[in-house]
């Protein structure tokens, strides 16, 4: 599948101190990451919620710093702000770019391709299909300044050793005590229309399991949800019920479909 990226929004980010201002505001392990490399993470206000969720590519003379389309600006304000004497500059850019996703687990991993794709690219309902499927997080809808990243699939892309950033003490507080209270999973129907956002989320050990933000009916998978669900709800397999309907709870990325 090919993904028209070129509407995003894309941030170049220059300056003798760019890596090392990076490293410090975001969640990214940006020291790491070699010329060509990215990486997904999430810039976070000090008290540990999410304000943006980025991509990172490393060039050899800036940062690219890739991001929805309605985070742009306020991306760029975060730069800005925090940019006090550090030798660092960003600017949006125009891109043409693309990736090509294989699978709910690639669509993580996906480099961008800069340049025309190399042939159709899927629409955007084929994309927000996949995009569930992939767990991949739309501000506004799936994450905001009310979640922490360890309640996301970024999580697993959290490095807990790469020193001090912007909002690192709450998430190493909580990553250390292991008390999140809530996680976004994928929910599986056996038929029947997708829930709206939005839908409550029930479970017998907790009424208030949680709540549906993202839903569609995949080709593959039948109709699905993500929903943040209760630490008391969210195990794998298990059964949660929305607006009276049975549904099995899934990990993010959904493991078993390949596009």
């Amino acid at each position: 599948m090919l993904v028209d990226f070129s509407g995003w929004g894309h941030l170049a980010v220059t300056g003798a101190d760019r890596v090392r201002f990076l490293h410090g505001l975001s969640t990214i392990n940006v020291t790491a990451l070699p010329i060509g490399g990215h990486a997904w993470g999430a810039i976070l206000s000090p008290k540990g919620r999410v304000l943006s969720v980025i991509e990172l590519t490393v060039e050899a003379e800036r940062v690219l710093v890739h991001v929805e389309p309605a985070l742009v600006a306020p991306t760029l304000a975060l730069l800005d702000k925090y940019a006090v004497m550090d030798d660092v500059a960003a600017a949006p850019i125009e891109l043409t770019a693309h990736k090509r996703w294989t699978s709910p687990t690639q669509a993580w991993q996906a480099p961008y391709q800069f340049g025309p794709a190399p042939g159709p690219v899927a629409s955007a309902a084929e994309v927000e299909v996949a995009r569930i499927e992939a767990g991949l997080l739309r501000y506004g809808v799936d994450v905001d300044d009310d979640h922490f990243p360890f309640e996301t699939p970024l999580t697993a892309l959290l490095d807990y050793g790469k020193g001090c950033y912007v909002g690192q003490e709450p998430v190493f507080r909580v990553h250390a005590q292991g008390q999140s209270a809530r996680t976004l999973r994928g929910l599986r129907f056996a038929d029947g229309p997708p829930p709206a956002p939005g839908t409550a989320v029930a479970h017998p050990a907790k009424a208030a399991a949680g709540v549906v933000t993202s839903s569609t009916t995949s080709p593959r998978l039948g109709p699905i949800a993500l929903a943040y669900l209760h630490r008391a709800t969210w195990e794998v397999g298990g059964e949660v019920t929305v607006d009276g309907r049975p549904a099995r709870v899934h990990a993010l990325p959904w493991a078993d479909v390949e596009w």
